[in-house]
């Protein structure tokens, strides 16, 4: 039968014996390589992974988080909806789809807008995507940052996105909270007790930042919190735990 050609021939490939081989191979190969990972509870599904393709579902599981700082009267309030990936099975993740960002401040409309449709591009590539926040965290304000309620440093707006979004995958299991266990946490609270009773006649309750930690400690270079406090000669973060002397 003949074949008519409509279109330039850019390319082309010598098939043969060795060439079919190889690709009946690869076939092959494929074939295992689906039925391995067959899903055991209903023998037909196959394990769904996030990707650009994926289409977007008509009802997603979403979560806002709401950041208020000194530095806008307007709070901004940050919401990302999750897709639920191989839902019933073993498999089943939970993984974010989409990021909006709203707020009455219009100041900073145009770069939101700009990070939220980047953002969103990166959750539907798949993959790890939590190096986004520590790419957020690090950028910093030229202007200067601000001090949250409790002690807590932000480098910048951004920053306290990045933060958001942490919390997040947090919660959904993507990062693992690596808290302070309880023992450590123990000694903190002794160690801050007995700094608190040393130091309780030049204490303030005026404080700026409503620091929750002793008003005199300094500011940790690990967790960015208003923590650090000198005892026997050791400079000790009461809130991470960090210690300058191991």
């Amino acid at each position: 039968m003949a074949i008519e050609i409509d279109k330039k021939i850019v390319g082309y490939d010598v098939v043969n014996d060795e060439k079919l081989t190889q690709d009946k191979a690869e076939e092959e190969t494929l074939d295992e390589a689906a039925s391995d990972i067959k899903d055991d509870d209903t023998g037909t599904a196959e394990i769904i992974q996030m990707h650009e393709k994926l289409e977007r579902p008509e009802t997603l599981l979403g979560s806002t988080y709401k950041i208020k700082t000194p530095q806008s009267e307007h709070a901004l309030y940050i919401t990302i909806n999750d897709v639920l990936l191989n839902q019933g099975t073993k498999h089943e993740m939970r993984r974010p789809y989409e990021i909006f960002i709203n707020s009455k401040n219009m100041d900073h409309f145009q770069w939101i807008v700009a990070l939220t449709r980047i953002i969103s591009a990166v959750f539907r590539k798949g993959g790890d995507v939590t190096f986004l926040v520590d790419e957020l965290r690090s950028v910093f304000d030229p202007r200067g940052g601000y001090f949250k309620k409790g002690g807590k440093f932000k480098p910048s707006l951004v920053a306290e996105i990045g933060d958001a979004i942490e919390c997040h995958m947090k919660m959904t299991g993507m990062i693992e909270d690596k808290g302070i266990d309880e023992c450590q946490r123990e000694i903190l609270d002794a160690k801050r007790r007995e700094y608190e009773s040393i130091h309780a006649s030049g204490s303030s309750a005026s404080d700026e930042t409503s620091s929750e930690f002793p008003p005199n400690s300094q500011l940790c270079m690990k967790c960015h919190t208003k923590a650090v406090i000198s005892m026997d000669g050791c400079m000790t973060c009461l809130s991470c735990g960090d210690s300058k002397c191991g």
